[in-house]
């Protein structure tokens, strides 16, 4: 993968992911307790030997910026690696990126000058595992100058991307962006054929394709143009990426076992973060005995910056004579965390969360330095960071009165932030404090 070189879109404004983007952009959003989402696709490129990478991000930028500074900070120049973040630099003009391809052009002496062979655009807030090393292989084999990344979705979702047409030999036959009316895969009208947003170009037909026009997206405006000038092949995700495993299990005598697998069960899950409720999904699909998306695998890691915060606590509360016991169930729960006598099932908590004696948390992702005060009943919800709910509140268990206070989904998932409850005190020392004293 030494003439690959891959460039992850990272400046979207997420206006459907509001208000977790109020202050940052969607692929710096958080998740899975430690992660951010931009740490997903990152990790596919380091898992797929891809040590050439540029980050194009654009608004609300900071705290991704300082996360790939801080976090990110492990190639070797000596060797070729790099990771480069490329902002903006109004390089051809006055403008900021004004889609995918126009951001690819801005920079194209920064990417002509490393001479590279085959050109990786990723998307940087997508959840998914993928061996890019396999899809430069299948563009190589099927002599493709375009190859996109395509896996089955529900027709009646299909709008929300690119939808494609394709013979047999998965030649791209039809592109359309967003269609009111999805065309079919033939043989199985309730699915479509939808871009995953992951592109492999033959390196000089991309250099040839932007410096022709201004025309600024993938999508919408380049790759439906050229399927008859051009050799653009769709890549069956689902069918082709293959990522080896270790599978975990209890044995007959009660240990823990493991098994090699040749196929991660998890090698063909892939969902968009596109708004509040994928983000949910997203997060419940971690949680359980066997989730859809496996954070713990050993051969395809996921890897981030790892902050300081001692490890997670739990704590059994006497109260009237009954013990409260802290637990969390089926959930992941990040460094920091300490639960005093409340319960935890099914969710996902970042780092610093203080769950109090009596609370219960069901279903829902909580952000860092959340405190949850005493007998909270929390149920399917996204509470974001810094939020401190009082005693007492319930959330998620009526969504019609929820939605007089707090922004509920089409789902009915509802959202909190710490502008929902502006009188809660404001004291990290007290919080941390009390949780431990398990009040």
């Amino acid at each position: 993968m030494n003439n690959v070189i891959a460039l992850i879109m990272a400046g979207g404004k997420g206006e459907r992911l509001m208000p977790l983007t109020a202050t940052r952009s969607k692929p710096a959003i958080p998740f899975g307790g430690l992660y951010l989402l931009a740490d997903i696709t990152l990790s596919n490129c380091i898992n797929s030997e891809v040590y050439k990478i540029l980050v194009l991000p654009q608004y609300k930028s900071q705290t991704l910026i300082q996360h790939l500074e801080t976090g990110w900070n492990i190639f070797s120049a000596d060797l070729g690696h790099f990771l480069r973040i490329v902002p903006p630099q109004m390089m051809t003009g006055d403008k900021w990126y004004q889609g995918t391809a126009d951001s690819i052009r801005q920079n194209l002496a920064l990417i002509e000058g490393e001479k590279p062979r085959h050109l990786l655009v990723l998307s940087g807030d997508h959840v998914y595992k993928m061996n890019y090393a396999l899809f430069k292989d299948y563009h190589v084999r099927m002599d493709s100058d375009v190859t996109i990344a395509v896996i089955e979705t529900a027709r009646d979702q299909a709008q929300e991307y690119g939808v494609l047409e394709v013979d047999k030999k998965f030649k791209v036959t039809g592109f359309q962006e967003k269609p009111k009316d999805p065309p079919a895969i033939p043989g199985d009208p309730d699915h479509s054929l939808v871009s995953m947003g992951i592109y492999m170009f033959r390196a000089e037909v991309l250099f040839d394709l932007l410096k022709r026009d201004d025309k600024p997206d993938f999508g919408k405006d380049i790759l439906p143009f050229i399927l008859n000038t051009h050799q653009v092949t769709a890549y069956p995700y689902r069918r082709e990426n293959r990522i080896e495993e270790v599978v975990f299990f209890t044995d007959e005598g009660g240990s823990r076992a493991e098994l090699p697998v040749a196929v991660a069960p998890d090698c063909g899950y892939w969902r968009d973060v596109g708004n509040l409720d994928a983000f949910w999904n997203a997060n419940m699909d971690l949680c359980g005995l066997t989730p859809y998306f496996n954070l713990y695998g050993v051969r395809w890691p996921m890897r981030t910056l790892q902050r300081q915060f001692p490890p997670v606590k739990t704590l059994s509360v006497m109260e009237n004579g009954h013990c409260l016991q802290g637990q969390a169930l089926d959930s992941l729960v990040a460094h920091g965390s300490v639960i005093g006598g409340g319960t935890v099932r099914h969710s996902v908590l970042s780092y610093n969360v203080s769950v109090h004696r009596g609370a219960e948390v069901d279903e829902s992702v909580v952000m860092e330095n959340v405190d949850i005060g005493r007998y909270c009943k929390i149920k399917k919800a996204i509470i974001a960071d810094g939020t401190r709910i009082p005693a007492g509140t319930e959330i998620g268990l009526n969504p019609k009165k929820d939605r007089q206070s707090f922004h509920v989904t089409h789902r009915g998932i509802t959202v909190v932030t710490r502008e929902n409850f502006p009188d809660s005190p404001k004291n990290p020392a007290k919080k941390r404090k009390a949780a431990q004293e398990g009040s």
